[in-house]
Order: C-alpha cells, then sequence, then structure tokens
C-alpha cells in the first residue's frame, strides 16, 4: 500500500517537473517538445484553446490502447501522470525562465526529460507515443525506438511549416536533450555492462576480477569454432564506470584477450558484487 503511494506521489512529482519545463522554457519561447505533448502544443497553438485541454483529449486513445494491451495498472498510473500535467500547465503560474533561446530549448528538454523519467520509473508515461511505439513494435519489423522517431521526424517537419524552421530546430534540440535525460535517469551511471572474455589466462583474469574488482564472475565452457579446441570463457557485469579499469585488468594479463561488451537493462539474483578484503 505505501509502495503504491510512493510510485503516485512520484507520478505527480514528474508531471509537475515536465509542466515547470513546458510553461518556465518551452512556451514563451515557441517550441514544443516531441511526441503526443507536441502535438498537442502544435494544437493548442493552433486552435487557440488551453494546452491542458488537447494533452487529455489527444492522450486519451493511446490511453485506452494501453489498457488493453499492458494492462489496468499502467493505464491508471499513466492516466493520473498525464491529468496532473494538465492541471500544472493550466493552473500553476510558472514564471518564463530564460529569453534566451538556446537555454530555453535545453532546460526545456532538460525539466521534460526528468519528468518523463520519473513517471517511467514508478510504471506510467506522460506522453502516448511509447504506448503506440511499443503496440506498433509488436505488429510490425521496426523497433520502438524506430518508430518513436519516425513519428517525431514527421511532427518536427509539420512543425517547420507551422512555427518557422528555427523554433523547429530548436525543438528538435528540445527533444533530445529530453531524451538524453530520460536514458540518465533510466540507467544512470550505474548502467550496467555483460562482458564475456575469451582468453588462454582465463585463471589469472578470473582471479582478478574477484580480488581487485570486487566483481562475480561465471565460467562458461566453450569450443573454438575454428580450431574446436576447448576454451573456458568468462562472463561479468559491471557498471559503467568500472568498465575502463575491467578493461585494462583483462589486457594487463593478456594483450590478446578477446572482450565482447554489450549493454545490459536489467539484473536480478545471483551473486553481482562480492565484498573485497584488503
Amino acid at each position: 500500500m505505501i509502495r503504491s503511494f510512493g510510485s503516485y506521489f512520484w507520478l505527480v512529482v514528474g508531471a509537475l517537473v515536465a509542466a515547470l519545463g513546458i510553461d518556465g522554457f518551452l512556451l514563451p519561447n515557441h517550441f514544443i517538445d516531441g511526441g503526443v505533448t507536441g502535438i498537442s502544443m502544435l494544437l493548442a497553438q493552433w486552435i487557440h484553446l488551453p494546452l491542458a485541454l488537447f494533452l487529455v483529449a489527444v492522450n486519451a486513445p493511446f490511453l485506452a490502447m494501453g489498457y488493453r494491451q499492458i494492462g489496468r495498472t499502467f493505464a491508471v498510473k499513466s492516466a493520473t501522470a498525464i491529468v496532473a500535467l494538465a492541471v500544472a500547465v493550466e493552473l500553476i503560474p510558472f514564471p518564463k525562465a530564460t529569453d534566451d533561446p538556446l537555454l530555453g530549448a535545453v532546460f526545456g528538454g532538460f525539466f521534460i526529460g526528468a519528468g518523463v523519467g520519473l513517471a517511467i520509473r514508478n510504471g506510467g508515461v506522460l506522453d502516448g507515443t511509447e504506448i503506440l511505439a511499443v503496440i506498433l513494435s509488436k505488429r510490425t519489423f521496426a523497433t520502438v525506438g524506430e518508430i518513436i522517431l519516425g513519428l517525431n521526424v514527421l511532427m518536427f517537419t509539420l512543425a517547420a511549416f507551422v512555427l518557422g524552421a528555427e523554433p523547429a530546430m530548436y525543438s528538435v534540440l528540445t527533444y533530445f536533450t529530453a531524451f538524453k535525460t530520460i536514458d540518465y535517469l533510466l540507467h544512470g551511471i550505474e548502467a550496467y555492462n555483460g562482458v564475456m572474455i575469451v582468453s588462454d589466462k582465463h585463471a589469472e583474469i578470473r582471479e582478478v576480477i574477484l580480488s581487485e574488482l570486487g566483481r562475480g564472475v561465471t565460467v562458461l565452457k566453450g569450443r573454438g569454432g575454428y580450431t574446436k579446441a576447448e576454451q573456458n570463457v568468462l562472463y561479468c557485469v559491471v557498471t559503467r564506470l568500472e568498465l575502463t579499469r575491467l578493461e585494462g585488468l583483462i589486457h594487463s594479463r593478456d594483450d590478446a584477450a578477446f572482450v565482447v561488451i554489450s549493454p545490459v537493462h536489467e539484473v536480478s539474483g545471483g551473486t553481482l558484487k562480492r565484498r573485497v578484503f584488503h
């Protein structure tokens, strides 16, 4: 019960942070965000009705799709966040933060990205584009990222005709700033990487990973595709900050080691990190 309340609290906080980005930075400079939020902002400028109305109305069909395809809890949390965003944009008088268009684009994107990131971390979304992209990716060969990129290319092209080329370009900058902020909030400096190591000196490398890096390591049995020789393969998971040190430890033992690094989106269970005693 407490955890559920906490998630709704952070959904509302995320909506308030995103509203600050929209009202304090984007709207005063006539910029837009990507996705459904950007479409709502374009419609509000074109039809001259409150932005809050379009934020709810344009997102409503996507919330219905999310309810059917993803689940009731997700839809309720997303609806809570979107309604909170609409209310905050309409009722809270955020002051204009800057007249500098570059600062407006960058910091507007930062606050919107931070708000969206908080919403996603707590089980909802502030923009229905992600819902549509997930559903379309299941029915086409395109990935979620490709679909979102394609939708935003169309929207920013339209924005160039409605707002002008320069505001549209600043809006693209806003979108990329928001995207990087979301990525940092969801993955951050603690983002994990899976590292696979093939080396004749696997025993030494395994020991140094355990003793100096303090990370757990798994020994897999492999066979060379060309030589057909049996070979132990090491696999461990490290954070982004530990990656450079790990590579140094590997190559200090074996310059010829074959190392494959790949991003890991989530890790649970097992012995990820062990205490190192000196």
